[in-house]
């Protein structure tokens, strides 16, 4: 299972249509949970949040300005890669405040699409876009070039 642990919630209707089509097309590849949880006023307040939802058994991406930049091509072969040996890939995905030590110190994988910052729902849709892109990749399937 991939799971999207993500702080905030969607209000736009053009953001959610898009991530209702992502998850839509993920799903025929592999299974896709989104879980969406309150933005708090403290990181302490959001890493309890979050907590609740990675298990031992996740192999954890966390999405960090920090992060390593990788190509579409390095991505899908992450999650390929990590499937042989972990049946769960939690990506999160911080608020405006980030992400706490603690969640970053239990990541396997910082990753950073870009050094500037993006509107969290907007981000939530290229990550959707890209996991697609990773499973097209993985399948030899045409939608990637």
């Amino acid at each position: 299972m991939i799971k999207i642990i993500c702080l905030g919630k969607l209000k736009e209707k053009y953001l959610i249509e898009l991530v209702n089509d992502y998850v839509k097309r993920i799903n025929r590849y592999h299974k896709l949970e989104i879980i969406e949880l309150k933005d708090e006023d403290s990181l302490e307040k959001e890493e309890e949040n979050i907590l609740k939802y990675i298990e031992v058994k996740d192999f954890v991406i966390t999405l960090e300005i920090e992060g390593k930049e990788m190509t579409s091509e390095e991505l899908a072969s992450v999650i390929d890669k990590t499937f042989i040996t972990h049946s769960n890939i939690t990506f999160v995905i911080g608020s405006s405040l980030g992400l706490s030590k603690k969640i970053k110190s239990l990541s396997q994988c910082a990753l950073s699409f870009s050094k500037m910052t993006f509107p969290h729902g907007l981000f939530r849709g290229i990550l959707l876009e890209q996991i697609y892109r990773a499973f097209k990749i993985r399948n030899n399937e045409s939608y990637h070039k």
